[in-house]
């Protein structure tokens, strides 16, 4: 553990960078969504990320291919964390605001703590279980002054959470394997995969007309594609290298950048709900983190 160098301006930098590029993927969707069909912003997404990614781990790095059940094991992940999280994640997007997008993101660490209550025989704990309840409350209350003017729809709520609960299984997933595999040829191969089951889905769905691929088109897929698939995770990788329990922290800021950079890109408004809501999400972020030791894994 580099507990040193994680005290310093390195640490800091890369945590605000984590919290500010994370959260801001919600706002270049809801960019995005103006100008073409949601999943074909997706299938655009990750078909540039995963060149980029595949061509670093095996054309720089020359790491090895998947072999055997190591193809099975990555098809599956891509599945749950890429086809169904993803492509629900943006699809819900069309009819909730970028600001309650990345909230929800910030509540990931709570469903999959709870989760893996079930799938990997954890102890049940209060803090969980009451800080699932408290995030889910803020989520809402930020979105309850929205539902008036359909901003935001019940159904595009309980999508984004639904997408939110498949990201956590996705995690659990992940967690539960023995990987002898590099993580930029997981997340490229997985990516990849994934982008490949959604493909059918996006062709029977395509209308040309509702596809314009004008610059905002490709600026909102870039930054999907680098700054948020890319540099984020493989910062937030390094942060979990460091020490995972203080890189959860930096969760706490996302929710904040989120709501900052959706109101100055997209207009969204803040106001007391807004803030009331966000303060909930933190507090059960806070509450969950209740007796972590320092073994405990925290996922992206």
């Amino acid at each position: 553990m580099q507990t040193v160098k994680a005290t310093g301006i390195k640490w800091l930098a890369g945590g605000l960078l984590f919290a500010i590029l994370w959260p801001s993927a919600s706002t270049a969707t809801k960019a995005g969504l103006t100008v073409a069909q949601p999943l074909v912003i997706a299938i655009v997404r990750f078909a540039m990320a995963a060149t980029i990614l595949l061509f670093i781990a095996h054309g720089i790095k020359g790491y090895r291919l998947p072999t055997g059940k190591e193809w099975k094991h990555i098809a599956l992940y891509g599945l749950l964390n890429i086809t169904i999280y993803l492509g629900c994640y943006v699809v819900a997007m069309q009819t909730v605001t970028a600001g309650i997008g990345s909230l929800a993101v910030a509540t990931n660490p709570v469903f999959i703590s709870f989760l893996s209550v079930f799938f990997l025989k954890e102890k049940m704990k209060w803090p969980v279980l009451f800080s699932l309840l408290i995030c889910t409350i803020g989520v809402v209350c930020a979105a309850w002054p929205l539902f008036g003017n359909a901003t935001v729809t019940a159904s595009g709520l309980l999508l984004l959470l639904f997408s939110m609960l498949c990201y956590s299984t996705a995690a659990i997933y992940f967690y539960s394997k023995k990987w002898n595999l590099s993580l930029i040829t997981i997340n490229g191969w997985q990516t990849l995969l994934g982008g490949l089951f959604l493909l059918p889905v996006v062709m029977i769905f395509y209308k040309q007309e509702l596809n314009h691929f004008t610059a905002t088109f490709w600026l909102s897929v870039i930054w999907l594609a680098i700054p948020v698939s890319i540099i984020a995770v493989q910062i937030w990788l390094w942060l979990l290298s460091i020490n995972p329990v203080r890189a959860g922290l930096w969760l706490f800021l996302c929710p904040l950048f989120g709501f900052v950079i959706a109101a100055w890109w997209m207009n969204d408004e803040i106001d007391g709900y807004t803030i009331t809501g966000m303060a909930l999400v933190i507090a059960g972020l806070l509450i969950s983190k209740i007796n972590t030791k320092k073994s405990e894994v925290v996922f992206d």
